[in-house]
């Protein structure tokens, strides 16, 4: 699966534990990346400063759902679900 255009769902639904350029203490689930465009894109997207953990997240109808809306639900559901 190719990432849906205009979601952007995994830069807001999960936490980000690591450091992020303009983010040191990464980002808490729900709030969006500060690297996340106005048209839902990774300012970070190919350079080495993006954070591993959004390099290897990989788009799976599993994840995304049908749309960004049920990207979101189930991308929260998992945060929580995973949340220590």
């Amino acid at each position: 699966m190719e990432c849906r255009e205009g979601c952007g769902a995994c830069c807001v639904a999960p936490s980000i534990t690591t450091p992020i350029p303009g983010m040191p203490q990464g980002k808490p689930a729900g709030v969006a990346c500060i690297h996340l465009t106005a048209d839902k894109r990774c300012a970070l997207f190919g350079k080495p400063e993006r954070p591993a953990v959004c390099s290897r997240f990989m788009a799976d109808p599993e994840v995304c759902g049908d749309s960004a809306e049920q990207a979101i639900e189930i991308l929260s559901w998992w945060e929580q679900a995973t949340a220590c």
